[in-house]
């Protein structure tokens, strides 16, 4: 009982002292971000009525949800954008994409990440908004709200994305092509009918050319021949358990400083092999919450 008692002094008087010196307590220690609730998507698959849905191009850069008040990574992490950037945004929620245009991703993520924000390259970057999360209507009824919203803020770094209709499949992998070629990431589709729901779902899809996904550095493998004295392949294990190699995609930098033990990166591959492995997996980019 003496023994509680004095543990239970040190932790009052801790406290006591952390409040004068105005520092959180253990009790009172931030808490993490809230992370937004946002509509994610499925994969295209054949089936589904073409027509009902809008078409736009899946942009390579970082989600930014604004809450109304300030702007933040699909994780709840703070963005630290000029406030010339903000300035005059709405009250309303908008759900989009920063971008610095195709083949960027770098220099968005360089740019996005910074706490004390670089001017000149928030100059080069864009906020491509497609959706309004806290308008009740559906997508049909949400896309003019928008497009009249930007319009009356009307910043040419706020932008809304270019939705439209298409005919029929084959005019979609045609454009998927296209759009790829021309150095895109892929398409979006979205459903017009749908209201904005916080969850995975067909209401909104995306198109590519290839599989994603994410999985965790647990090993760096050392390369061989010309790779000698550098990283030869990442070992990495998904989220359900499976180990391989991944070694095709990465830079001389990164082979040279690769993605440190733990981190998440994201890996495109085409279908899996009897033992469940990605075939032709390729590491594209650290995975950004």
């Amino acid at each position: 009982m003496h023994a509680l008692s004095s543990i239970f002094a040190r932790l009052l008087s801790t406290a006591l002292l952390c409040i004068f010196l105005g520092r959180p307590s253990i009790a009172t220690a931030a808490a993490p971000p809230a992370v937004p609730q946002l509509m994610l998507a499925n994969i295209y698959h054949p089936g589904i009525t073409l027509s009902d849905y809008w078409v736009s191009e899946k942009l390579d850069g970082v989600r930014g949800y604004w809450d109304g008040e300030k702007l933040l990574t699909r994780g709840g992490q703070r963005i630290h954008a000029p406030p010339w950037f903000t300035a005059n945004w709405p009250k309303t929620a908008l759900d989009g994409e920063l971008w610095a245009g195709r083949g960027q991703f770098s220099r968005t993520v360089s740019t996005v990440r910074r706490e004390t924000p670089d001017d000149a390259a928030w100059r080069r970057m864009r906020f491509m908004v497609f959706d309004l999360p806290a308008h009740p209507g559906t997508f049909d009824q949400r896309l003019p709200a928008l497009q009249n919203t930007l319009a009356k803020l009307a910043v040419p770094w706020v932008q809304p994305v270019e939705q439209f209709k298409l005919d029929d499949h084959a005019a979609l992998q045609r454009l998927l092509q296209q759009t790829v070629k021309q150095g895109g990431e892929g398409l979006m589709l979205h459903l017009g009918a749908a209201l904005y729901r916080t969850q995975r779902s067909d209401d909104l899809l995306k198109v590519k050319t290839h599989e994603d996904a994410e999985a965790t550095v647990i090993g760096h493998l050392p390369g061989k021949g010309k790779y000698q004295g550098m990283l030869g392949a990442l070992l990495v294990e998904t989220p359900d358990g499976l180990r391989f190699k991944l070694g095709s995609g990465l830079s001389d930098l990164q082979r040279r400083r690769p993605p440190a033990l733990g981190s998440i990166v994201t890996y495109r591959f085409r279908g899996l092999n009897d033992s469940g492995i990605p075939r032709f997996a390729s590491f594209m980019r650290v995975y950004e919450p």
